[in-house]
This record gives structure tokens, C-alpha cells and sequence, in this order.
């Protein structure tokens, strides 16, 4: 298992556009992705479990894999979340 936690910077947070995109990286990668806030896990795989978050900027998540790709997988997302969902 690897995990990594990053604030969220861009204007919107995981909505809409954000967590579409964020769904679709995750979904490139075979291990099993949660993203989670405030003690409460979501499937990162999954666009209902990712808006059901309420990510929003200024808030802090952490993206947690367990597989064979699970560091690839964590820091892709960190580094989509870095560049501001390509803003």
C-alpha cells in the first residue's frame, strides 16, 4: 500500500471537470485507488464517489493504492492534482 497526501489548490477542488479528470487516471491503473478526507474513504475510480467527497480548494486529501502499479498510480494523481487538473 502507498499513500500521499496534497492540498488541493485549483479554484473548484475535485468538481466537475477536476474530478472527471481525476476518475479517468485513476482508472488507467490496475490497483485498487481511494481518495480520502477527513477519515472517510472514497473509490477514486468511481465520478459519484469522488463528488460525494466535497473536495474543494484549500482542502487536504490523501490518495491511497494498493497493487502492482500503486506508487505509478499515487504520484499520477499527485501530479495531476499538482498541475491544477491542466487549468
Amino acid at each position: 500500500m502507498f499513500t500521499k497526501e496534497i492540498t488541493l489548490t485549483n479554484k473548484t477542488g475535485l468538481h466537475a471537470r477536476p474530478a472527471s479528470l481525476f476518475v479517468k487516471e485513476a482508472s488507467k491503473f490496475s490497483s485498487v485507488i481511494m481518495v480520502a478526507k477527513n477519515g472517510k474513504k472514497y473509490n477514486a475510480k468511481s465520478i459519484i464517489g469522488v463528488l460525494s467527497m466535497g473536495a474543494g480548494n484549500g482542502d487536504t486529501i490523501s490518495i491511497i493504492a494498493d497493487g502492482n502499479d500503486e506508487v505509478e498510480a499515487v504520484e499520477a494523481l499527485i501530479n495531476l492534482v499538482k498541475s491544477n487538473f491542466n487549468e
